[in-house]
């Protein structure tokens, strides 16, 4: 892997790209990145990706909450899809903020 020094993005290849495809910076602004630092840019992609999947089956998982509760047939159903509802929204967002963290602190890979 290589980091531009001028925006930071990272390209992954056998050598430095001659133009930096996303800020146009020469190949003299690329550095390669150590072994410990590609292990770090891999578990962060793999954990975004793991909060983001699991943001797509918390929707799922909300929208059967809401679909229960529209079909209410009794108490007990309707507290269970109520709760499933809200404790999915309240993940989602979860998940987003750390998402949002990892972003500020360069951790997105």
């Amino acid at each position: 892997m290589w980091k531009c020094s001028v925006c930071n993005f990272i390209f992954e290849g056998e050598d430095a790209p001659d133009k930096c495809p996303k800020c146009g910076a020469p190949k003299e602004k690329y550095s390669r990145l150590e072994e410990a630092a590609e292990q770090k840019i891999a578990g962060a992609r793999e954990n975004n990706h793991l909060l983001m999947t699991s943001i797509d089956l918390l929707d799922e998982l909300e929208a059967i909450g809401e679909r229960g509760t529209e079909i209410n047939l009794d108490p007990w159903c309707l507290g269970y899809f109520t709760k499933l509802k809200e404790q999915a929204k309240l993940l989602k967002q979860t998940s987003l903020a750390e998402i949002e963290v990892h972003v500020k602190k360069d951790k997105w890979g």
